[in-house]
């Protein structure tokens, strides 16, 4: 059984990490999202709140590592596509974001980044550029997310 916070649907597994994240940082996630390719679950926090949930030095990212056996990741929340994007890249500094309509009536989010930040935007195996593009889909219904 899964719990739904507005579109977005937590399986039970999905919950049982919010859960735990709450209880090693004190900080309410508003989403767990299980990444099978990447044996990582990436927490959404609201906004300011990503240093206080990674805690100092990485403490609690290394807490949640050890207890669940996988990889964790914290992005804050953005209130609209472009501004989630640039968090799931951070810290590559992005320049711009150009949302496009496909003729299918799908949507690519195009990024781009300041001179010599394209293999931290894109991450080892193009984990980076992965996340981003779970969330945008997740958040926002776009399609495909690409860094030229």
């Amino acid at each position: 059984m899964s719990k739904s916070r507005g579109r977005i649907i937590l399986t039970d597994d999905e919950l049982r990490y919010a859960a735990l994240f709450e209880s090693v940082t004190g900080i309410t996630p508003r989403d767990a999202i299980y990444d099978p390719e990447f044996n990582r679950i990436i927490f959404i926090v609201d906004k300011n709140f990503a240093p206080l949930a990674v805690g100092k030095g990485g403490i609690n990212v290394k807490k949640l590592k050890n207890l669940l056996g996988k990889d964790v990741e914290i992005v804050e929340y953005g209130d609209d596509p472009e501004e989630l994007l640039r968090n799931a890249l951070y810290p590559a500094k992005v320049v711009n974001i150009t949302i496009n309509k496909l003729p299918n009536n799908g949507k690519v989010a195009i990024i781009r980044v300041e001179e010599g930040e394209k293999g931290i935007a894109l991450g080892k195996y193009h984990r980076n550029l992965k996340r981003a593009a779970l969330l945008a889909k997740r958040y926002f219904d776009i399609d495909n997310v690409k860094i030229p």
